[in-house]
């Protein structure tokens, strides 16, 4: 099984930014597609944007042009850039590692966009 921690989140104000890290143990983290997903109350989990293990990326829509996704297959973490948040970014943000038989979950870090 696979092991995440997620940090960096907090409260930041509208137009500011954050790093999110998510450290993993547990697995060969180079060879597993590593994605951020977020939750907003009232919401379903979405998906905000994903690495693979040849560093071809996705973006959601809402995030493209501000946030930026990399992973550091020495240190076995995925980070996630986020510049020119918006109050509507605000949710609980979790990382999650796929491999060709298994997908595990972080524990959720949260970001509040708020004046």
């Amino acid at each position: 099984q696979v092991q995440l921690v997620e940090s960096g989140g907090g409260l930041v104000q509208p137009g500011g930014s954050l790093r999110l890290s998510c450290a993993a143990s547990g697995s060969i983290f180079r060879l597993n597609t590593m994605g951020w997903y977020r939750q907003a109350p009232g919401k379903e989990r979405e998906l905000v944007a994903n690495i693979t293990p040849r560093f071809s990326i996705y973006y959601a829509d809402s995030v493209k042009g501000r946030f930026t996704i990399s992973r550091d297959n020495a240190k076995n973490t995925v980070y996630l850039q986020m510049n020119s948040l918006k109050p509507e970014d605000t949710a609980v943000y979790y990382c999650k590692s796929q491999s060709s038989s298994q997908s595990d979950w972080g524990q959720g870090t949260q970001v509040t966009v708020s004046s």
